[in-house]
């Protein structure tokens, strides 16, 4: 068979890791899973059953290309009703296929060839691979020693390295992997710089909703004009398998934004965004019971792994701790092996996720009680034995 010519951005770029582990050690007897970030409630029944509905109607026909205009409507309302945001839901908001469409079509919308894209790390790992497939350079900037918070400072270091080339920054808050966030005023900080070096910014807050202390301030309302804002509903209304994101920000970036996703996915799924305009129209709150769970692991779990021995971060938002190891088991990838083998508790490493984040792992509190407890009993066990 002849060696068929493939694109060299592609080639390049390797499967997740992340998933990769999470599949190899999901073999393991027994073993408590403590790796993705998926909700564990289900949908709420009132979403679910407003996608029967929309298929008892047949309503299983294309959609506009930016979403139905009811959906893009309660999205604006819920964006302004929550964040003080305000967009024109004709021109300034976009259905995307989840969080992780919006990511594809901004990137591969914003960026020309040799573009700087500028990524605090540790970070979800995704952001990379796209900015790099869509021809753009990735710099990365080490929040570690700042409480995983970008600073401007950093920020501005980062631009004048770059300053020929500096297109955009991602940002992503509450952030996956360390669930720390940002408040106004940093917030303000980041957009000075931004505005003074013409940055667009790539404001990823899907987990606004999951913020436990005070209330998500969104980087759409402190610098609207250069900002895209994304969000959806996969963990506010635990719908991760329904894929509906959606994209917010200025009408020319949206226009060129809309075309992209048009041309890979047409539209979103007819009756997935019924179901979400169901959850944003009537489900406004519907994140807070499973808010409130969150909160309790997380104060279950920042004492008992301390107990244990392991620090970690005090999460702000999201459902995830990011640990810090001992000096004597800083390699994030062997601690992970080890201990998904011989304590059976799976977490994933913190190299995963960029610079800064080795040394670390993340633990994903989006499960039960019960698993976090034998989970810790667990950990607790393997820190005295090793």
């Amino acid at each position: 068979m002849s060696t068929v010519e493939m694109n060299e951005r592609v080639r390049a770029q390797k499967p997740s890791d992340i998933l990769g582990f999470n599949a190899e050690i999901s073999a393991i007897d027994g073993i408590v899973k403590l790796t993705l970030g998926e909700p564990d409630f289900p949908t709420p029944e009132h979403v679910k059953e407003a996608a029967i509905r929309s298929i008892q109607a047949n309503e299983s026909h294309y959609t506009p290309s930016r979403g139905l205009p009811q959906l893009r409507q309660a999205a604006a309302d819920f964006l302004e009703a929550k964040y003080g945001t305000r967009y024109d839901p004709d021109t300034q908001i976009l259905v995307t296929a989840g969080a992780t469409g919006g990511i594809y079509s901004t990137l591969t919308a914003i960026l020309n060839p040799g573009d700087t894209v500028f990524i605090p790390t540790p970070i979800f790992p995704l952001y990379i691979p796209i900015t790099q497939l869509a021809g753009g350079s990735v710099v990365f900037i080490d929040t570690s020693d700042d409480g995983f918070i970008l600073t401007p400072a950093k920020l501005e270091a980062a631009i004048q390295e770059h300053p020929d080339t500096a297109k955009a920054l991602v940002l992503n808050f509450p952030t996956n992997p360390t669930g720390v966030t940002y408040n106004r005023e940093q917030l303000q900080g980041l957009a000075q710089v931004a505005r003074a070096h013409g940055l667009l910014v790539l404001s990823d807050e899907i987990y606004s909703e999951l913020t436990y202390e005070g209330t998500h301030v969104s980087m759409g309302q402190v610098m609207p004009e250069r900002t895209i804002v994304l969000n959806g509903v996969s963990k506010s209304h635990a719908m991760t398998g329904w894929r509906i994101g959606l994209a917010a920000g200025p009408a020319d970036l949206i226009e060129q934004i809309g075309k992209v996703s048009e041309f890979s996915i047409t539209c979103a799924t007819a009756n997935a965004q019924y179901a979400a305009l169901e959850a944003l129209g009537h489900g406004q709150d519907d994140a807070e019971p499973m808010r409130q769970a969150y909160r309790e692991r997380r104060d279950f779990l920042v004492p008992a792994l301390r107990q244990a021995g392991l620090e970690s971060t005090d999460p702000q938002g999201a459902f995830y701790l990011f640990v810090k190891l001992p000096e004597r088991m800083k390699d994030s990838w062997k601690f992970a092996y080890s201990l998904a083998r011989e304590a059976g508790v799976a977490v994933i490493p913190g190299a995963s996720f960029g610079p800064g984040g080795d040394g670390y792992v993340r633990i994903s509190y989006a499960a039960s009680m019960e698993d976090l407890r034998t989970a810790t009993e667990r950990i607790a066990a393997y820190m005295r034995a090793h």
